[in-house]
């Protein structure tokens, strides 16, 4: 029986205690809506199968003159593999049900052609089922798969990825047929997102936006406890948001967009134009800016403004109590932190510039056991 099987009522308690538990039935009714006779009814189901276990030691506190046992759910229950993958390397994890990392790894990339990139998944995803001993032990139940870009996870389908030049990848099916696991696939940011929503800076909320600045700036979406994933797979785009700042032609081929601007190519691209050395990197741009070079220091302030805008329009449009801000970008953070503020709040609206603003570094490690989240929610949450 999976957890698919059981009615929405089993659902919902079974999430209730993955993000809060573990929990009395008294408490998780409270938390859900539900009477405790409810709760008790589709807990049982749940208790029998082993997705959740009673921990054997009572809450504090008394129900009806009893002490109150507490419910969890039961993370050796299944396993799952997330994959993060970019341009040249795949992040691997391999976790449990509540997303707890039992395994990592990371292979880079020689190529970045599909079938090549998926072999390499399918014998990073062996090499994690072997350090974990996950073959003796029950498998693997599925593969969560993130990529960025345009993906349609419903789909399971890559609609576009500038990083790699993919278009019309049916991703999902590809790497199931390899690994001959079942797998789900996701935009990037968007299973960060739900990791967060889980255990993360998002965790508790009942609503959250993850900012993400890198290689492209993403953002996902969490309203009113649901990670938004949009009718055709696209949400959260401010990276392509118009904010101006010159006629510089973004990876999706407008002008004007957030990432033209403050995404590492584009910073590194116009610290170079800057100094006049084509082949300055990003860590020499840092260092001159660190260093007090006015110019660069113009182009981290440019950034940082785009970014601050961006930011004002997510909070003006959703209201969120917190905006996560993550990414490998994070490098480079406190070179345009105060810009992005004082743009925030200049431009949120009234008590918009009340949201709180969080800067939270992450490794890729945290990006692929989104990518488990994602396959592990959809043993209860199955994508429509």
């Amino acid at each position: 029986m999976t957890l698919a099987d059981q009615p929405p009522a089993a659902a919902l308690v079974f999430q209730t205690l993955l993000a809060h538990g573990p929990l009395t039935r008294a408490e998780a009714g409270r938390r859900t809506g539900l009477s405790p006779g409810a709760v008790t009814k589709v807990a049982t189901p749940l208790l029998a199968d082993g997705w959740i276990t009673e921990l054997g030691r009572p809450a504090v506190g008394r129900a009806n003159g009893r002490p109150a046992t507490l419910i969890a759910v039961r993370g050796e229950r299944a396993r799952f593999i997330g994959v993060k993958v970019t341009a040249d390397e795949l992040i691997g994890v391999l976790a449990d049900l509540t997303a707890q990392p039992l395994a990592a790894r990371r292979v880079g990339l020689d190529s970045r052609d599909v079938g090549t990139v998926v072999l390499a998944i399918a014998r990073l995803v062996t090499g994690l089922r072997q350090a974990a001993g996950a073959e003796q032990e029950g498998g693997v139940h599925s593969i969560g798969v993130t990529i960025s870009g345009d993906v349609d996870g419903h789909t399971g389908t890559v609609q576009y990825s500038p990083f790699l030049n993919w278009r019309r990848v049916p991703l999902a099916q590809l790497v199931a047929a390899a690994t001959g696991t079942p797998t789900v696939i996701e935009n990037d940011v968007r299973a960060l997102t739900v990791a967060e929503q889980w255990f993360g800076a998002g965790a508790g909320l009942s609503s959250f936006a993850l900012v993400t600045v890198g290689a492209g700036i993403g953002c996902g979406l969490s309203i009113g406890g649901r990670v938004v994933s949009g009718a055709h797979g696209v949400s959260g785009e401010v990276g392509h948001l118009p904010v101006g700042g010159g006629d510089r032609t973004c990876t999706c081929g407008n002008t004007g967009c957030v990432e033209a601007v403050a995404s590492t190519h584009a910073i590194t691209e116009q610290a170079r134009q800057a100094t006049g050395d084509p082949e300055l990197t990003m860590e020499q741009a840092i260092r001159l800016a660190h260093a007090g070079d006015n110019a660069v220091r113009a182009v981290f302030a440019r950034a940082g403004h785009a970014l601050g805008l961006a930011m004002a329009s997510v909070a003006n449009l959703i209201g969120p109590e917190r905006i996560i801000i993550s990414g490998e970008g994070l490098a480079s953070y406190d070179l345009f932190a105060d810009q992005i503020r004082q743009t925030f709040a200049d431009h949120a609206f009234g008590a918009a510039g009340d949201c709180d603003l969080v800067v939270r570094p992450l490794p890729f490690e945290a990006w692929a056991r989104g990518g488990a989240a994602i396959a592990a929610q959809r043993v209860f949450a199955p994508a429509r």
